[in-house]
């Protein structure tokens, strides 16, 4: 492959331009095709970043010699199609979440990327977010206690999407959190959606998901409320962590309170002893760093070595059963779904190299 891992990028809207910034960034990669179905925004990419090959076509892009590697940031709903013919042409993927709309689909993708030999990676960018991997080592060495429940508010004024629903669009990112910060896979999914626009898909959203051991977490998205929040809570027996995307100061804080059963025998009849503590609020240190550029060097990483990506493929396929649970049981008015091939086994998520904390 060379010095150089040689990218072609497939679609230009706000997460492509970003990653032709972060790919023109790196001293180990370089842009080699830029593609979008409108002229005039290639032209615009283009000016600000001058030197690749500017076309229209997916294949012109994807089946180039010097192309090694291809980002697809295009419509949800085009990420089967796309993905599969760079596959087909034996690149490396680094798709956008979700891998695709569906289930079937994207076990058809895991398993072409395995006959190929190459690596296929979801952008479930929150993954790499020092304050998510934050979050997740106060789980992993147990400060946290025993782990209650999670829940997580993703909500603003829009932006409506045209290819996907609410829930698609935006719980995606808290069911690939959750799935990571407790390093299993969930058992099983209910919810509900509104239609409050009237537009033919749901702009609302409130999904409960089982995860075993008594854990639940909880989604709220929403399209149409007047506050933009991005927060992740865990909650457990002995502190409680707060995510907060939004927050720019203090991303992550930890309450040092819990609450837990006293398990000495009662002194009166039905009297019920629960212990409470109270600590301090800290906000820990965070390394400073960009998740989206954290990523794109993962991936360029994985190519290198062969390794699988930490959002790999497989992570990716799960996400999209969830989801698929999470619609049949929206259709269902709220029917709990186990999701397809459930399993409580861990997903022992690797480590970042130190190369891109």
């Amino acid at each position: 492959m060379g010095k150089q891992t040689g990218v072609a990028i497939l679609g230009c809207g706000y997460w492509g331009v970003n990653y032709v910034r972060v790919v023109s960034e790196l001293a180990d990669a370089r842009v080699v095709a830029i593609c979008d179905v409108r002229p005039d925004r290639l032209q615009e990419v283009g000016e600000r970043f001058p030197g690749a090959v500017l076309t229209t076509k997916v294949e012109d892009a994807v089946l180039r010699d010097d192309v090694h590697a291809v980002i697809v940031c295009t419509q949800a709903t085009s990420h089967y199609e796309v993905t599969h013919m760079s596959l087909n042409a034996g690149k490396h993927v680094l798709v956008e979440k979700p891998l695709t709309t569906d289930v079937a689909e994207a076990e058809a993708l895991v398993a072409l990327a395995a006959a190929k030999g190459v690596t296929l990676m979801v952008g479930h960018t929150f993954l790499y977010n020092a304050g998510i991997r934050k979050v997740r080592q106060y789980i992993a060495n147990g400060k946290i206690g025993r782990v209650y429940y999670l829940y997580a508010r993703r909500t603003n004024l829009g932006p409506i999407r045209r290819d996907v629903n609410a829930i698609w669009d935006l719980a995606t990112h808290d069911v690939s959190i959750f799935n990571f910060l407790l390093d299993r896979k969930p058992l099983w999914v209910s919810a509900v959606g509104c239609r409050v626009l009237r537009n033919g898909r749901e702009d609302v959203g409130f999904i409960s998901i089982g995860y075993g051991d008594e854990i639940v977490g909880h989604i709220h998205v929403s399209w149409t409320d007047p506050s933009k929040v991005r927060e992740v809570v865990v909650v457990g027996s002995d502190m409680r962590i707060l995510f907060d995307d939004v927050n720019t100061v203090e991303q992550v804080r930890v309450f040092e309170k819990g609450v837990a059963t006293d398990n000495s025998e009662a002194s009166t009849y039905g009297e019920y002893q629960l212990l409470v503590r109270d600590g301090d609020i800290i906000s820990p240190h965070l390394e400073v760093s960009e998740p989206l550029k954290n990523q794109v060097s993962h991936f360029l990483e994985c190519i290198d070595s062969g390794t699988t990506p930490i959002t790999s493929s497989s992570d990716g396929l799960t996400v999209v059963k969830v989801m698929a649970a999470i619609d049949q049981s929206m259709a269902k008015q709220g029917i709990p779904i186990a999701i397809e091939g459930d399993e409580a086994n861990g997903y022992h998520y690797a480590e970042l190299s130190s190369a891109v904390r």
